[in-house]
C-alpha cells in the first residue's frame, strides 16, 4: 500500500482544504461529483484528502462525512432533474458526461433489473457511483425516493472512504 499522495490534489484544491473554507470546498467538490463533472480529483480522493488536511477528530470525520453526503445527493439531484426535463440525448451529447451510449445502455438494464434499489447500489461502487442516475432521472421514479435511495448510497460510499482512511492511513492509488 502506498500512503495518500496529496501530491495527487490540485494545488489550490489542498490550499482551500487547509483552510477557514475548507468545509464549504468540501461541499463544493462534491456537488461537483454528483453531477459527474469533478474531473481534476479522483472522487476517491475527495473524503480522504479533506480526512487527511482538515482532521481525524470524531467530530471533523462526522461533518466530512455528512458534508460529503449532502453535496453529493444535491449533486446527483440536479443531475436528475436535468435528465428528467431535457433527456437522455442531451445529457450523452454533452462532453462533460464520462459515459458513452452502451455504457448507459448496460446501466440502463440494470435499473429495469433492480429497479430503484440499484441507485443505492451503484452509489456504493467504485468507477459507476452516480451513473444510474440517468436511468433513474428517465423513469418514473419519485424524486423524493431518489433523494433517498442516493444519500443513503452516498453515505455507504464516504463511510467506508472514511472508515479505510481512518483504520489504515493509507490508500492503493
Amino acid at each position: 500500500m502506498v500512503p495518500l499522495q496529496i501530491g495527487r490534489i490540485p494545488s489550490w484544491t489542498e490550499s482551500f482544504f487547509a483552510s477557514e473554507l475548507a468545509f464549504a470546498v468540501l461541499f463544493g467538490l462534491c456537488v461537483l461529483e454528483g453531477i459527474m463533472m469533478l474531473r481534476f480529483m479522483p472522487s476517491e480522493l475527495v473524503v480522504p484528502s479533506a480526512l487527511a488536511l482538515i482532521g481525524t477528530s470524531t467530530t471533523e470525520v462526522i461533518a466530512i462525512v455528512v458534508i460529503a453526503v449532502v453535496g453529493t445527493t444535491i449533486g446527483q439531484f440536479l443531475l436528475f432533474s436535468l435528465v428528467r426535463c431535457a433527456g437522455r440525448e442531451y445529457v450523452l451529447q454533452k462532453r462533460w458526461f464520462p459515459a458513452t451510449e452502451s455504457r448507459l445502455d448496460r446501466f440502463d438494464g440494470w435499473f429495469d433489473r433492480w429497479g430503484a434499489v440499484a441507485v443505492a447500489g451503484s452509489n456504493t461502487m467504485l468507477f459507476v457511483r452516480g451513473l444510474l442516475t440517468i436511468p433513474a432521472g428517465l423513469s418514473e421514479m419519485n424524486a423524493r425516493s431518489f433523494v433517498v435511495l442516493s444519500a443513503l448510497g452516498s453515505l455507504s460510499f464516504q463511510s467506508i472512504l472514511a472508515g479505510l482512511y481512518l483504520v489504515g492511513g493509507h490508500l492503493v492509488v
